[in-house]
């Protein structure tokens, strides 16, 4: 008899991950607005503010692995998800820019501690024959919350008369709530594996994994300059002014699409034909985005990249999981979080740096350059790298 896929402890870090990244999403897609009609920051200060965060979470995340696997999981889980939520009272407090971009990057460190903490919880409490498929379906609930977050917050600040404060607010309730279920997992006991005697560079980072990781880092850069500067680039260029949750719909459309669709494929472990697929479809979308300026190539642009990105990120999770030891679970965890949030940083940073100068036509074939370069070194290199160094 196959083991329980959704056991209820699987369940409460599903939708644990879910409500934290529905709480960061929320306001997300809306912080270049706020910080341009708030503070009068301009595209390549805005840049530079939302970047401080990725980067911060892109250097905590090599240490959280480390962290996880060292000591208890689920006592690490709730400390850093507990400052998670604290530090939303900053965004509430804080009057100037200064002060909100230190809060802004203060606050990349809990989250990128977080979700390394939750996804390798989610492995521990998977039935071992059934951790690829699971692990597929757990990437779903990042990616529902960063499609679900912007359509809500929308909708919020219209009815809010454009009150930002209302909008950290529901943040700061919703990720306690967040916490508030992560309290009640139970996981199972685990031996403590003392660390070795020199503590080596792969404790940190999986070095294995590191064509993987340049891999994602391409298209984690396109889908940075995307998402980040869609809902001003919509107002400014396209008119629309309210249509922001439709492109955040379509992206969840496909996104559902795709997993459900790719389910079956990562039962079978069919990692790299995923991972293929995945970014072969998204690259259309990003060409789209870039070569139709006009509401068709806006909307159309979503649903693609939402049903490649729904392909691909599950399948890089697993090439991960699959390189690592099982000692390593936090580490690869960590990983390819850290490659994923250091291509979206660059994205943003570069992003805001090409749409000031050169506008955002250049900022979006930008992004297509560099997807393009991630495709040419998954089936060069990346794709026979992993298929020749997997352990499972």
């Amino acid at each position: 008899m196959e083991e329980r896929l959704w056991n209820s402890n699987y369940l409460k870090v599903w939708f644990g991950n879910f409500l934290i990244h529905f709480a960061f999403t929320l306001i997300v897609p809306l912080l270049p607005l706020y910080l341009s009609e708030t503070f009068g920051a301009n595209k390549q200060t805005i840049g530079l503010c939302l970047a401080g965060y990725t980067i911060m979470a892109l250097i905590i995340r090599p240490f959280s692995g480390y962290v996880v696997d060292n000591f208890p999981r689920k006592a690490v889980l709730l400390l850093c998800n507990f400052i998670f939520v604290s530090i939303f009272a900053g965004y509430i407090a804080a009057g100037s820019l200064t002060l909100f971009t230190i809060f802004r990057t203060v606050h990349g460190a809990p989250f990128g501690a977080t979700t390394v903490a939750a996804s390798t919880v989610a492995i521990d409490v998977l039935p071992s024959k059934r951790r690829t498929e699971g692990m597929g379906y757990y990437g779903l609930s990042n990616n529902l919350a960063t499609a679900i977050g912007p359509i809500i917050a929308i909708y919020v600040l219209h009815a809010c008369k454009g009150n930002y404060q209302v909008l950290f607010a529901l943040s700061m309730a919703i990720s306690v709530l967040g916490l508030a279920l992560n309290a009640t997992i139970k996981l199972p006991k685990r031996d403590y594996v003392p660390e070795k005697s020199v503590i080596s560079l792969d404790r940190f980072f999986l070095m294995k994994g590191m064509p993987e990781a340049l891999t994602l880092l391409c298209f984690a850069f396109s889908y940075g300059i995307i998402s980040t500067y869609v809902a001003i680039y919509g107002k400014e260029t396209l008119g629309i002014t309210s249509g922001t949750g439709l492109f955040f719909s379509l992206l969840a459309v496909g996104l559902i699409l795709s997993r459900l669709t790719g389910a079956h494929a990562l039962k079978e472990n069919k990692v790299s034909r995923n991972a293929s697929l995945g970014m072969l479809i998204s690259i259309f979308g990003y060409i789209s985005f870039a070569a139709f300026q006009s509401r068709f190539g806006y909307y159309s642009a979503a649903f693609i990249i939402g049903l490649g990105n729904g392909h691909m990120y599950p399948a890089f999770l697993n090439m991960f999981i699959n390189l690592a030891e099982n000692n390593q679970r936090g580490t690869a965890n960590s990983s390819i979080l850290t490659a994923w949030d250091a291509g979206v940083g660059l994205g943003v940073l570069i992003g805001g740096l090409f749409s000031e100068h050169l506008g955002y036509k250049a900022a979006f074939w930008c992004a297509v350059a560099i997807n393009l370069a991630g495709i040419a070194l998954y089936f060069l290199y990346t794709r026979n790298h992993f298929e020749t160094n997997k352990l499972r």
